[in-house]
């Protein structure tokens, strides 16, 4: 997807237009891949843009930088402020929110210590992650012949950029072959995720996602269809899945920020149920989108308001229960 730039991007607590946001060739994070980060939804409502779940996202980035030592140089209120400001800063109504904490310039060698601790938060218009109509009409997936990475190898829990080394892997191969996507196994064989999303399965009345020990990122937007799809009636639970379990399914779909909730119509070619976005699909998607659009009270209070760019109408309050 080609990139649509905004006006500036906010570094180390400055602004900083769009075309000079740059890094030393020689930062550790570019030789290394020693960066954290987040993927954060900004939505238009009916009462301007509201961001989705962004103390959640914020949390889990510090939690990641804790993980690879990361002293971020800012708090959590702080990286929260600057992630508002720059949906504001920008004038946008809805977007993409990219924090970044990423390792910088000192010197070259694996070891990081003494490298500066940077920090960037762009944000940027960005569509269907999929596709324009990936959400209503599927998307048809591969079972990928790269593995997700043990758990005593990278720390699948932290959303490091290094890890995604192995999603490129995935999706590099999934589009040679002529897929949307690809679904990762864990080193034991079993269902772990996609490149970048994971995974739900309906099975008899059922929905079924991977746990953590499958080497899975615990997805805000995963966290996000357990409670709405329980609030909806649906039994949901984490299950160990076995890969033929995909060939079983009644309904697949991926959950994330990037994908949101996009249907899997097929996978290896083998069609998922009848070949279509299923109902219980079609539930989760109406309960999400109804949220983050505004067009349901926020009941869990996962929207955090942006206040109006200057000039424009003073909205309502998002609507709480």
């Amino acid at each position: 997807m080609s990139m649509t730039k905004s006006e500036s991007i906010w570094m180390n607590g400055r602004w900083v237009p769009w075309d000079d946001a740059r890094i030393h060739v020689l930062s550790h994070v570019a030789h290394y891949g020693s960066s954290v980060f987040e993927g954060i939804r900004c939505y238009k409502t009916h009462a301007g843009p509201a961001i989705f779940r962004l103390e959640d996202h914020i949390e889990r980035l510090f939690f990641s930088a804790r993980v690879y030592r990361m002293d971020v140089p800012y708090t959590r209120e702080e990286v929260s402020a600057a992630c508002v400001e720059t949906v504001s800063q920008n004038r946008l109504d809805e977007c993409y929110v990219r924090p970044l904490v990423y390792r910088g310039y000192d010197h070259v060698g694996v070891d990081p210590t003494g490298t500066p601790i940077e920090v960037a938060i762009a944000a940027y218009p960005w569509g269907k992650y999929l596709g324009a109509d990936a959400q209503v009409k599927g998307v048809a997936v591969k079972v990928g012949t790269w593995a997700r990475m043990a758990p005593n190898t990278l720390p699948a829990m932290a959303k490091a950029g290094g890890n995604y080394l192995n999603s490129q892997l995935l999706r590099l191969e999934a589009n040679a072959d002529g897929y949307a996507e690809a679904i990762a196994l864990d080193v034991q064989g079993y269902v772990s995720e996609g490149s970048g999303e994971n995974l739900f399965l309906v099975y008899r009345g059922e929905i079924l996602t991977p746990p953590a020990h499958s080497s899975i990122l615990l997805g805000i937007t995963r966290e996000t269809v357990f409670t709405l799809a329980t609030e909806l009636g649906y039994r949901v639970r984490e299950a160990i899945i076995p890969r033929e379990m995909l060939y079983l399914a009644d309904e697949l779909f991926f959950s994330g920020t990037a994908v949101e909730v996009t249907p899997i119509t097929s996978v290896d070619r083998i069609t998922v149920g009848r070949g279509e976005r299923g109902p219980v699909t079609k539930a989760v998607q109406d309960a999400f989108f109804g949220i983050v659009r505004g067009e349901q009270a926020d009941r869990h209070r996962w929207l955090h308001a942006v206040p109006q760019r200057a000039g424009a109408p003073a909205g309502a309050a998002i609507r709480q229960p």
